[in-house]
């Protein structure tokens, strides 16, 4: 397709200039309020360093929006070493009652080639013997996601919850195969929810779906309509969770490239909250939305007096599972105009001035 020749080329040229670190600088963490299966609970969340996605690293170039290979060693690592740099994140925090850990690899967890079979199998180990730990959460495209790979994975854990997170993205199959290069179907998807559905009687284990709000070529009405349906998509077919991702601009993207050219505009903050807000109201699973980078150059934006008040809410709803209702700002009725003429001159972009005539 000519949207992987392209990502390609930009990726190419992103990693001849990116600057080398070592596994030490790439790997990171922190600790925040969550809801877990469990109630609320503590969450840490540990990124350590690998190989890469193989899916970006591949002849596709990867997703459209994505940078976080950058966050990548892209040579092999010793188990050893990411163990360590693993344990030595871990035991930063003091544990609550209910802990959950969420491990970020910037690519899947259950790839072999991205984490090796022996460095999986020290981590959960290690997970399995920490008593507050109750819950760990990872991420893993469909291809990974087998039967054999998971009763591995709990011949580690025990009885502890695995939450397996699958970047779904949208269950429009064009978005996600045109727009996105996500580079698997809905048949895909399906098949590893209902893998880990196969599992339940046996295994303490769980599914989440991100879903990606206002990929590009997508309008503010179209990426607030497509986002929702994709949550009812979701608990259709049987995932536990979802979480919505709004676009945040990522270097060394397509995505990045469109926006500098003014072809591409984060979703607004209103678009996020009515997304949540009707997603509560019609689906009954848990439906997160993530914040990061809220009020940002390159993030979701509305105003300056209601960035962070929204923001704060929304984080709050999170954990309550509640409506956002209350709020409201001059800059809303912004929105509405760009969510209204979005529909009706089908633009991908906002529209500063419409003509008189």
């Amino acid at each position: 397709m000519e949207i992987q020749k392209l990502n390609k080329e930009i990726r190419t040229k992103t990693f001849e200039k990116m600057k080398k670190k070592s596994p030490k600088q790439l790997t990171t963490s922190w600790y925040q309020d969550d809801l877990l299966y469990a109630g609320t609970g503590k969450t840490i969340f540990i990124i350590i360093p690998t190989i890469g996605c193989s899916w970006a690293l591949g002849d596709s170039g990867g997703c459209t929006m994505c940078s976080y290979i950058s966050d990548s060693h892209f040579k092999p690592l010793d188990t050893v070493e990411i163990f360590e740099l693993f344990v030595g994140e871990f035991e930063k925090y003091e544990l609550t009652e209910n802990t959950c850990v969420k491990i970020f690899v910037s690519g899947s967890f259950l790839n072999p080639i991205e984490v090796p079979i022996i460095t999986r199998y020290k981590i959960l180990k290690y997970l399995s013997k920490k008593k507050h730990v109750k819950e760990i959460v990872v991420e893993s495209r469909p291809e990974y996601i087998t039967k054999n790979v998971l009763k591995d994975v709990f011949s580690c854990l025990g009885d502890k919850l695995f939450e397996l997170s699958i970047g779904l993205e949208t269950s429009n199959d064009f978005t996600r195969e045109e727009k996105i290069n996500k580079g698997f179907s809905k048949e895909d998807f399906e098949k590893s929810v209902e893998t880990i559905r196969s599992l339940k009687n046996s295994y303490n284990i769980k599914s989440k779906a991100y879903i990606l709000v206002k990929p590009i070529l997508t309008n503010e009405n179209e990426a607030i309509e497509e986002a929702i349906e994709t949550a009812k998509y979701c608990e259709r077919v049987g995932v536990d969770r979802v979480s919505f991702t709004p676009i945040t601009i990522h270097k060394g993207t397509l995505l990045e490239q469109l926006w500098k050219k003014g072809s591409y505009h984060p979703p607004w903050i209103w678009s996020a909250i009515e997304i949540i807000n009707e997603t509560r109201k019609n689906v009954s699973i848990p439906s997160f939305m993530d914040t990061s980078g809220f009020g940002s150059r390159r993030g979701p934006y509305n105003c300056k007096k209601c960035n962070k008040i929204l923001k704060n809410a929304i984080i709050e709803s999170n954990i309550k599972q509640s409506l956002i209702e209350g709020i409201n700002c001059e800059c809303r009725l912004h929105w509405i105009g760009d969510k209204k003429s979005s529909s009706l001159n089908r633009s991908k972009t906002t529209i500063k001035h419409l003509p008189l005539i």
